[in-house]
């Protein structure tokens, strides 16, 4: 498994089987190619055209040039991240993308959010094995500052997360959520 290719690594992580430890290896190919990029990114000044260059390598897929972000920013993959069009994500935002992330159109990501794909076995002789989900987030979403997304959360089109808000579960369109765990608060005003 160590020398798998970029298809491949995204079809594993899409099955959300388990990955043991032979696929560790991957993941750490693929992280130190994330931190070399992040340094880059996080360490000088870029032009919008530089960051969406940049943004696009550590993807290893073409950004539109609507996608915006501002540094710092982390990612302990990089690879299995794919933004729609004018997407903005804040400084300090730290993506756990191995399992898969989606970001759809138009979507405003605050402050320090983290989006965590990842999980461990509960049973300490296999907490090593590695549990992967994807994370949706649907277009026009805006996402408050300092929330996490956790594993296999799909949120609807239109929705609004909270700041501080834990995701544990799908949030319906255009419904607001908040708190830890999150629950919805009240329909998206038309």
């Amino acid at each position: 498994m160590e020398n798998i290719d970029l298809d491949e690594f995204r079809t594993i992580m899409a099955s959300e089987k388990i990955v043991e430890k032979e696929m560790l290896k991957t993941f750490h190919k693929l992280s130190q190619q994330a931190l070399k990029i992040t340094m880059e990114i996080n360490n000088k000044y870029h032009t919008e055209d530089e960051i969406i260059e940049l943004f696009s390598e550590l993807t290893g897929k073409k950004v539109d040039k609507t996608f915006r972000l501002f540094p710092p920013f982390y990612t302990d993959c990089g690879k299995n991240i794919t933004v729609g069009k004018n997407v903005f994500i804040n400084a300090c935002c730290k993506f756990q993308d191995q399992g898969g992330i989606e970001i759809g159109n138009g979507v405003l990501i605050g402050h320090n959010v983290t989006l965590a794909t990842l999980n461990h076995d509960e049973r300490p002789e296999f907490r090593q094995n590695i549990y992967p989900k994807p994370i949706k987030i649907g277009n026009n979403v805006w996402i408050g500052s300092n929330a996490t997304i956790l594993q296999g959360v799909t949120v609807g089109d239109g929705a609004i997360i909270g700041a501080n808000a834990v995701v544990t579960k799908d949030v319906p369109q255009n419904t607001i959520v908040a708190g830890i765990p999150a629950k919805i608060l009240r329909k998206v005003i038309s």
